[in-house]
């Protein structure tokens, strides 16, 4: 991460953001802290896309930006917006962090590069994957030298490194993404974020998402369609209008707007569609 665009979280910006997410500061920047802090910020801030459908509203790569969203008025992102922020907490604790790049697997195939962002932690030489912006991401760091499956409360994860180059990540034998090794700077993704926002077959168009993961579950509105998943199974409803969409996002995001996103308007023969719950 680059100086330029990250600085460094002030004291009371740290301990604010450990409010947020209900996390303890660390006494050390070592593997223990890591993992807590991951589960905390996977647990406390969910995914999501809201202002990609509210007409004027900002979206930015900057620290001061992101920060302000996720701490201040304590709302969601993706990729974009969740790593960064989380990294710039972790370098404000000591932790050596470096961007990645990746191409998501959608629909059987390979995406354009630069279209997700995770994050390359280094702890005594060991490397480790952080990943708090995907959606299905893993609660708990991964690390990246080993290919044997690695148990996790979201799912049975590998990290391998493809014959064709990368860090490609699998959740229960399905492809999710894979990553170029070599760091790349925030500032990099400028035009893939303006493709996000106006590409007629931009993922993030074609659905309106918001999704959080539980300690028992997960819960997710995609659209008008409000989904709870635990362990005893799936229920998904409808949500008649828009009053009770704003009170879903209230009650199980803690998302308070003062306007309606609209909704998607794409023809459901060409929608390309996120599933997260």
């Amino acid at each position: 991460m680059t100086k330029e665009t990250t600085g460094m979280l002030s004291d009371a910006m740290v301990d604010a953001y450990l409010e947020r997410i209900g996390a303890r500061r660390p006494e050390r920047a070592d593997i223990h802290g890591l993992r807590h802090l991951q589960e905390r910020h996977v647990l406390s801030v969910p995914f999501e896309n809201i202002d990609y459908h509210v007409e004027g509203a900002e979206l930015g790569l900057d620290r001061e930006f992101l920060y302000d969203k996720i701490v201040t008025r304590r709302r969601g992102g993706g990729c974009y917006e969740l790593n960064p922020s989380f990294g710039h907490l972790l370098e404000a604790l000591g932790y050596r962090v470096e961007i990645l790049s990746g191409q998501v697997f959608l629909g059987g195939a390979f995406g354009a590069p630069l279209c997700h962002l995770a994050l390359r932690v280094d702890l005594d030489g060991e490397e480790w994957l952080v990943d708090v912006g995907f959606g299905k991401n893993s609660r708990f760091p991964l690390p990246i030298g080993t290919t044997e499956v690695q148990k996790d409360p979201h799912g049975d994860y590998r990290v391998v490194r493809p014959e064709e180059g990368g860090i490609q990540v699998e959740l229960n034998g399905g492809i999710q993404y894979r990553l170029d090794e070599r760091p790349v700077r925030i500032e990099d993704f400028h035009p893939t974020l303006w493709w996000y926002r106006t590409a007629p077959d931009s993922v993030f168009l074609h659905n309106l998402i918001v999704s959080h993961q539980k300690e028992d579950g997960r819960v997710t509105v995609n659209g008008r369609e409000l989904t709870r998943t635990t362990a005893a199974g799936r229920e998904t409803v409808e949500l008649p209008d828009d009053a009770a969409l704003l009170a879903a996002y209230e009650e199980h995001f803690g998302i308070v707007l003062d306007t309606v996103p609209k909704q998607p308007d794409v023809d459901p023969a060409v929608r390309i569609v996120m599933q997260i719950d």
